[in-house]
């Protein structure tokens, strides 16, 4: 699920120019990082034109609270809609965003304005960030282990263009106002007893891996203070893939007596060009391994927690076959890393993703 308004890249590179720079030679850096971003559209929660006029961190995260909430609810109906479901239905919600605050948190606004039942056990989540779509899924699914008879829902909501810092030419905020955009995800996720009951078909949760790497806290992240959130985001991620991610991928796996060759169908969070060849490197992936992640950063960009469950998305809508081994996985701050291992079957326990508009929304 995305807002409605979708710009061009060259759109968005044109608007935010002046607003972060006017040094000439910082804005044609600018230039060249917005174009090999990888990205071609990204749709945006405001008007291109309004963002250079957001005067406080309070103005920005009021929007978030308003707008959020209206596309949380967008792609929870959807996602809901897509399961055969209602909202009275669910028994767990997990609510993951990194982009902005509220307390009550967005999914406590949602129980009356769904209908969602008074009793609903809701777990808010902040800090996570890019990672919080692959963990959520993961703790989701540990909560279903022992509640097999219920429906949990994983709700991911990012407005990451309110996060762009004005006259803030570092390297840092140039590379996030041309990849992150805006959206929201809903997953909905049943124990096995009530996926019986219900045959609902998807991927099946076979195994989920955690793992936070030593001495690399100040490789992703924010700096938050009186404009908000400023992103840490420095060029040593894909070195931190190098390093780490081929031998916790190959642990999973082994566990289960499978091995890269195994993996059938790929959802790796699409953080940008050099995370993506850092993960296909680290793997040794074919060719078109991860063009679903390909596709999804040319199309909206990085959505943050949301952006590895759109690849989902899109991954459940090819209807891979029964039998099929995937692998699930994403990056945060930390450096944090979540893998999730599935196995396509009929009647297991992850249902639809409420992720884009006009697809299972």
């Amino acid at each position: 699920m995305v807002p409605a308004r979708s710009y061009s890249q060259a759109e968005i590179t044109s608007a935010l120019l002046a607003m972060i720079t006017s040094d000439p030679g910082r804005q044609a850096v600018m230039r060249r990082i917005h174009a090999s971003s990888g990205v071609e559209t990204r749709n945006l929660v405001m008007p291109l034109e309004q963002y250079s006029s957001l005067a406080s961190f309070q103005e920005s995260n009021d929007y978030f609270i308003a707008e959020g909430t209206t596309l949380a609810e967008r792609a929870l109906v959807g996602a809901l809609h897509a399961a055969g479901l209602e909202p009275a239905d669910v028994d767990f919600l997990l609510f993951t965003s990194v982009t902005g605050i509220a307390a009550p948190s967005i999914d406590a606004q949602l129980v009356s304005r769904l209908g969602l039942r008074p009793d609903v056990k809701r777990l808010p989540s902040f800090g996570l960030g890019c990672v919080a779509g692959a963990a959520g899924i993961a703790r989701v699914h540990d909560y279903l282990v022992g509640h097999p008879n219920e429906v949990a829902v994983l709700l991911s909501v990012e407005l990451c263009s309110l996060t762009v810092q004005a006259s803030d030419d570092s390297m840092a905020n140039i590379v996030a106002s041309g990849l992150f955009g805006d959206g929201a995800a809903a997953v909905i996720m049943v124990g096995d007893q009530r996926a019986q009951q219900l045959g609902l078909g998807g991927p099946e949760i076979v195994d989920t891996r955690s793992r936070i790497y030593p001495d690399t806290a100040d490789v992703i992240g924010w700096d938050i203070g009186g404009t908000g959130f400023r992103i840490v985001l420095s060029a040593g991620v894909p070195e931190v893939i190098d390093r780490n991610f081929a031998a916790d991928a190959a642990g999973l796996l082994a566990a289960h007596d499978l091995t890269i060759a195994d993996v059938g169908a790929w959802a790796a969070h699409p953080g940008g060009p050099k995370v993506l060849e850092a993960f296909a490197r680290a793997l040794d992936l074919p060719d078109g391994a991860l063009d679903a992640s390909w596709r999804s950063l040319a199309r909206v960009g990085n959505l943050s927690s949301a952006a590895v469950l759109h690849v989902l998305a899109e991954l459940m809508d090819t209807h891979p076959a029964e039998g099929t081994n995937g692998l699930l996985f994403a990056l945060g701050p930390g450096v944090t890393a979540e893998l999730v291992l599935l196995r396509w079957a009929d009647g297991e326990n992850l249902a639809p993703v409420g992720e884009a508009i006009g697809a299972a929304a």
